[in-house]
Parts: C-alpha cells; sequence; structure tokens
C-alpha cells in the first residue's frame, strides 16, 4: 500500500512516504505498552490535560497552514478546512475543560454498602482513520484517550500522509510523552497484527462498512472492545410546512460540503408532494450555480473529490442506478477536468429493487424522493442499512420533534444539516457501526468502569 500525497485538483504526485517495518511496529507497541503501565498513564489526569491545551493552541495558531496541508492533499475547500482545524482545536479545549469531571468516580445508593465507580484507562488502542476529515476523525480519537490514559497507535489513510505525519508533530509539540501517540503506514496485514496483540485493548475505526466488518470481526476474535463510525444513507427531511428557502441552502450545503465525502451528508432528500415540485426547482438551479474550481481559491463553491478512484467508483454508481431505471435530473457525469472532478447531480425515480436505493454515494450526488405524509417519510427513513444521521425541516417544532424520535439513527438534527460539535455525541445504529465518540459518552467507551464497594457490614 502505497503513502502518496497526490494533489486531487492536478492528479500531480506532491511527495511519497515510507512504510513502516514490522520492527517499527513492535517497536511502537513497546512503547505504547510501556507508556500505559507508567504513572502518566496510570496517575492523576491534571499531568495529561495541559498536553490537550497546549495542543488547542497550537492548533489555532497554525490553524491556516494547516488548512492547505488538508486542502492540497485531499481537496477540501480552503474555508472548510479552516473550519475543521478550528474545530479539532475546540474538541481538544472541551475534553481539557471537562475530561476530569467526566472521569470522577460516580456514587451509587446501595444496601450492600459505600459505592461508587471509578475510571481507569483500559490500555494500547488500535485507531484506523479515513481521509476525508483528515484532522478531525484523529482529533476524536485522541482527545478523550490521551485524557482518559489510553496510548494510541493509529493507521491513517494512505492518500493523507502529510495531514497524519503532521498531527503526529503537534501531539509531540504539545507535550505528549513518547508512546502516547504514534501514527504508523503500515498495510491492513500489519493492522490485523496489531489488533491480534495481547497489548492493545481497543480498536477504533472510521471508514467503510466493509473495512467495519473486517476490523470489528478481528477485534471480536480477541474479546476486545471496539467502536465504528461507518458509512451513512443520511435523510434530509422537507415538510410541507418547511421554510423552503432555507431548506433549499442548507440542502445544498448539506449534499455539496466536502465535495460530497460526509458520512453523515444528506443523501435521500425526502420531499413533501406539496413543497416538491418548488423544492426541487430551486435546488436544481442552486446546484447549476456551482462554482467548481481550486480548492485554495475562495471563490470555488465546489472541490474534487479525493482521487481518481473515488471519481471511478460514483461514475459507477450513477450509471447502475441509471441503468435500473433513475432519471438523472441534472449533471451525472465526471468532469472533463485534470482533477478529480464529478458534476453536482440529482436522481430522481429511484425505485426500492435500484441499487442505489440502498447504497451511500459518496459524493456531489443527491437523491430526490416525494411523499405524501409523515408515515411515508418514516417507512422510507427508516427503510435503510444505514442509521447515522438525518435532518429535519419543519416550522412545526412538535411535528419535527415526533418524527424525529421515529427515525431509526443515531443523530437527527431539526431545521439544520447534521452536524457535529466536541460536546455532543456522534455515532449511529446498523450498518452505521456502534459506540459513541465525543461528549461525555466518547471519554468513557474505552476505560474501565471500575465498581468499588465498602461494605457496610
Amino acid at each position: 500500500m502505497a503513502y502518496q500525497t497526490v494533489n486531487p485538483f492536478t492528479n500531480q504526485l506532491i511527495k511519497e512516504y515510507p512504510t513502516h517495518s514490522d520492527a517499527d511496529v513492535e517497536a511502537a507497541l513497546k512503547k505504547a505498552d510501556a507508556l500505559y503501565h507508567s504513572a502518566w498513564a496510570k496517575g492523576d489526569i491534571d499531568q495529561r490535560l495541559p498536553v490537550l491545551h497546549k495542543l488547542a493552541d497550537l492548533l489555532d495558531t497554525q490553524n491556516e497552514e494547516l488548512a492547505k496541508i488538508a486542502s492540497r492533499e485531499m481537496g477540501k475547500l480552503i474555508e472548510q478546512s479552516r473550519a475543521e482545524v478550528k474545530l479539532c482545536a475546540q474538541i481538544a479545549r472541551y475534553y481539557a475543560d471537562h475530561a476530569k469531571d467526566f472521569l470522577a468516580p460516580v456514587k451509587y445508593d446501595s444496601e450492600l454498602g459505600d459505592a461508587w465507580v471509578e475510571h481507569h484507562p483500559i490500555g494500547v488502542l488500535m485507531a484506523v482513520e479515513p481521509w476525508n476529515f483528515p484532522y478531525y476523525q484523529l482529533m476524536r480519537v485522541l482527545a478523550p484517550n490521551l485524557a482518559a490514559g489510553n496510548p494510541i497507535i493509529v493507521k491513517h489513510a494512505s492518500i493523507v500522509p502529510h495531514c497524519a505525519e503532521t498531527f503526529e508533530h503537534l501531539v509531540r509539540e504539545a507535550g505528549a510523552p513518547d508512546g502516547a501517540y504514534t501514527n504508523l503506514f503500515i498495510s491492513s496485514d500489519q493492522v490485523a497484527a496489531i489488533i491480534d496483540d495481547d497489548r492493545v485493548q481497543g480498536v477504533a475505526l472510521t471508514g467503510s462498512e466493509k473495512a467495519g466488518g473486517i476490523v470489528a470481526a478481528q477485534a471480536a476474535k480477541k474479546l476486545k472492545k471496539a467502536t465504528l463510525e461507518l458509512g451513512g444513507n443520511d435523510v434530509f427531511v422537507v415538510l410541507d410546512d418547511s421554510d423552503l428557502e432555507k431548506a433549499v441552502k442548507v440542502g445544498v450545503q448539506a449534499r455539496l460540503q466536502n465535495a460530497g465525502q460526509v458520512c453523515t451528508a444528506a443523501k435521500r432528500f425526502i420531499i413533501h408532494v406539496k413543497v416538491a415540485d418548488a423544492f426541487l426547482s430551486k435546488f436544481t438551479d442552486a446546484f447549476r450555480e456551482v462554482k467548481l474550481g481550486d480548492p485554495l481559491d475562495e471563490s470555488t463553491t465546489l472541490g474534487p473529490l479525493s482521487s481518481k478512484d473515488a471519481v471511478d467508483t460514483l461514475t459507477k454508481q450513477v450509471d447502475e442506478a441509471v441503468k435500473n431505471g433513475a432519471k438523472v435530473h441534472v449533471g451525472g457525469k465526471p468532469v472533463e477536468h485534470q482533477g478529480n472532478f464529478f458534476e453536482p447531480t440529482i436522481l430522481t425515480h429511484i425505485s426500492r429493487n435500484n441499487p442505489a436505493y440502498f447504497e451511500e454515494f459518496f459524493g456531489p450526488v443527491a437523491q430526490v424522493y416525494v411523499v405524501k405524509d409523515d408515515d411515508e417519510i418514516v417507512k422510507l427513513a427508516n427503510d435503510s442499512h444505514y442509521g447515522l444521521g438525518g435532518a429535519i425541516f419543519s416550522q412545526n417544532i412538535e411535528r419535527a420533534k415526533r418524527l424525529a424520535s421515529r427515525i431509526e439513527t443515531g443523530m437527527v438534527y431539526i431545521n439544520s444539516l447534521t452536524d457535529t460539535a466536541a460536546e455532543l455525541p456522534f455515532g449511529g445504529v446498523k450498518r452505521s457501526g456502534f459506540g459513541r465518540e465525543l461528549s461525555d459518552l466518547g471519554i468513557k467507551e474505552f476505560v474501565n468502569q471500575k465498581l468499588v464497594v465498602v461494605s457496610h457490614q
């Protein structure tokens, strides 16, 4: 597996990175395990939290430089890269400020005696992370686990090695000791060997359903805890009482942000029949007005996909959808360009027996469905293998809340796109995975919630 930086706007190879050997892996495991058994990991949390404060400051002061690295490496619009770096700083600062309270002992009333639950680190974790948010995905795992005392070994996606290396240097610069966070350029076989190693106690993966299935099976074989954040087929529901202008504006952003390469992107637009024509008309106009171009150009509104492979995959999916009866309302093809561009695309008339109905399209392709009532919305929303996020647009908040409760996903946002914040839990159900990241829930995924009881007798 070649770890390469290829600029997706020009398809020029910028740099190739040497992979790590099995001896490098062993050295990383040895350092991480030694750190776990040290006073730094097992001792007072106050010695770990300054690392996160410093890391947040470094991210803030180096925002522009870090943003440019991400935009050049995976094609994210520069404004969105800046926002990602800023969010990472917020996550680091959030756990620096709140982890101590989250991990404080919790008392339980019991007839057996004085009882409480303590929170302790469990050991070295293996993280496997994707390219679409090359810093944020790493920070979601690092911040809570560094606070908790779990050393982390990371295999980042092979197309963002510069981001991977840069992030590791930042963690070191922030004062993390040797073994606290180690980036490895390794193969999937080496990942499997690390998961198999007795020194490793947990696995966190964000990625595809296929990768999640493989890694979860490897972890389960050794009875190790795993968290998985996988694909999504998120609905964007527009009710007949919604603010249509707002729904269209946010809907375009929800589908085209990061060139549509977001697990929680709006993918299935479920529109009430009373506003369907009006929504589709405005939505189509907005898709046609998109400006493709260099992600470093502030005026660009749609950057390239992350790789040529991504364009090829999306092209096959759209062609297959059309072959099975879907209609291309707008777009539908790769763009003749030196970079990896795909036209902003809207597909309609997708039947349940069309493969597109259940697939995740990782790119600027929206599916539009028209429904007659709320029950039909729920039925269509829940008829999915995935259950990550979703959005509902309505001016009747009580109606929207009732719908939100009925939709089978880990997250639902009302009158907003599916978003993320340090203080809110992130994750899904069904084939979108299990476990939660961020918030108070995220920090407790990989800790030993140990019960201690002092008997009254």
